[in-house]
């Protein structure tokens, strides 16, 4: 992982903080990630750019914070439709994959821990594995800090996503009924 006040080999900036915001670049100079950054960890909404797109990360906001998300997703051309799903009940869960490092020796005893948590390991090679594990952000964080003196190598996390339980979670029960005949339909709850 980079520090932050690093630069690439041809002198961009890594990332920059200007007060609670801070900002990562690529090393074109453009935009990478933007958020803020209060006391050495990232706060509330943070933007993730990728070169050909963007993705959100989410966090938990307070009601205003909740509306800026809502009004940002319904600007993007295909979203369909925006739930706040916070006073619903709901599944909520995380997806992540670690690789670890993997030598012949600890192999065993790290699938053994895989086998614990209830993930699975869904790439193996010579000196490393990847584990696919869903559940709760506890869930992952536990196995994540069993793994670490095995050698964290690389893990990317997809963050809460959620899905309001029962018929009326996506829509009224006539609307569900037209749903149900339209394949085409799809919901996304944030």
């Amino acid at each position: 992982m980079r520090k932050l006040d690093e630069n690439y080999s041809n002198g961009q900036a890594v990332s920059k903080q200007d007060g609670d915001m801070l900002t990562y670049y690529f090393e074109d100079g453009t935009v990478k990630a933007r958020g803020a950054y209060r006391e050495g960890i990232m706060q509330g909404e943070w933007v993730f750019n990728k070169k050909e797109g963007y993705l959100w990360q989410v966090g938990r906001f307070d009601e205003l914070g909740s509306r800026r998300i809502e009004a940002h997703l319904y600007k993007l051309v295909n979203v369909l439709r925006v739930e706040n799903i916070t006073l619903n009940a709901a599944v909520f869960r995380d997806l992540a994959m670690i690789k670890v490092a993997a030598t012949a020796e600890s192999r065993t005893h790290i699938m053994q821990l895989v086998d614990v948590f209830r993930a699975r390991v869904v790439d193996v090679a010579p000196d490393s594995l990847i584990i696919e594990i869903t559940g709760t952000e506890d869930k992952i964080d536990g196995l994540v800090e069993v793994l670490r003196p095995y050698g964290v190598l690389e893990m990317v996390r997809t963050g809460r996503v959620a899905m309001s339980r029962g018929l009326r979670s996506a829509a009224t029960q006539t609307e569900a009924a037209r749903i149900a005949e339209d394949d085409h339909n799809v919901f996304h709850s944030v």
